[in-house]
């Protein structure tokens, strides 16, 4: 596969203006990664680079992974499998649902199989990947949400598209990132590229028992970021107040958000700025982590 066909158009960074940030006199820029392609959305596309190059380089003839029934990992893995000739299967948490997200998976043709859930904790036992290694032989095995050395080596590229798109802006810099953290595997790439340039601020939106500091940990070291919990209750929640947020924020800016990721990152980004934490001229690089085809679950 030559590096050609793996390339998307670059995400657009954009001017991003809300009244809060105004209020602080916090300067903050957007990059759009939900925009550079239709299927393969957001930060999944640069999770899944690196696996793509690395399953064609093994003459692997199929791509297998995990995630629920709305894993925007999932439904990018598929599209991708598709784009680049890659047969796909998906091993689902739970048992069998008809979510718009599977019957995307359906149709792009991705094979099924549900775990339920003990099955899917299972995940990361040693020899889980035994059977399927089996039933798919020589198939390349993505780690969940594509996390992992290669995922986050992958994500390091989202800093070279937006340093490429400063001067366009009128910026000579910027002083920091701010994104949501699911598995931390993008925040991670993020913190690699930067190597303590620039802060890295992840906003966790999952429980910290899920293991995401260790993650993000073992992948970049402990220097260059930090984390702020925004997970209002738990993996996949969302409350009124958020999807209230949203509303007010999508009109504002114009900018379609997701609730599960984007946009409990941009909440806890705007109780961060209103408590202080930026001082009055600071230039931010917020995160668009794309996911869209995931509001369809819960809009």
């Amino acid at each position: 596969m030559p590096n050609s066909f793996l390339n998307l158009p670059d995400a657009p960074l954009q001017p991003f203006s809300l009244p809060w940030l105004e209020t602080a006199q916090v300067k903050a820029a957007i990059l759009r990664l939900d925009l550079i392609d239709p299927l393969i959305s957001g930060n999944k596309w640069f999770k899944l680079r690196h696996h793509l190059q690395q399953a064609r380089e093994s003459g692997a003839p199929g791509l297998i992974s995990l995630g629920g029934n709305h894993s925007n990992h999932l439904h990018a893995l598929a599209a991708a499998g598709k784009r680049f000739g890659f047969a796909t299967a998906g091993l689902l948490r739970g048992h069998p649902q008809d979510t718009p997200t599977v019957c995307d998976l359906q149709g792009l043709g991705m094979q099924l199989h549900w775990l339920g859930y003990g099955g899917y904790r299972a995940r990361h036992d040693a020899g889980f990947w035994a059977p399927w290694q089996a039933r798919y032989p020589g198939w390349h095995c993505i780690p969940e949400g594509g996390g992992g050395a290669a995922g986050a080596e992958g994500c390091a590229l989202i800093v070279e598209q937006a340093r490429s798109q400063l001067p366009a802006l009128g910026w000579s810099g910027y002083d920091a990132w701010w994104l949501a953290a699911g598995t931390g595997t993008t925040l991670a790439g993020l913190a690699l590229a930067e190597a303590g340039a620039h802060a890295v601020h992840g906003a966790l939106a999952v429980p910290r028992d899920h293991g995401v500091p260790q993650a993000v940990a073992e992948l970049a070291g402990a220097q260059g970021y930090q984390l702020h919990d925004a997970c209002r209750g738990g993996f996949a929640k969302f409350d009124d107040q958020l999807l209230a947020f949203l509303a007010e924020s999508e009109r504002h800016s114009g900018v379609p958000l997701e609730a599960l990721y984007t946009g409990k990152a941009l909440l806890a980004l705007r109780d961060q700025v209103e408590a202080g934490l930026f001082a009055p001229g600071t230039r931010l690089i917020f995160v668009h982590t794309g996911g869209l085809q995931g509001r369809r679950g819960y809009l």
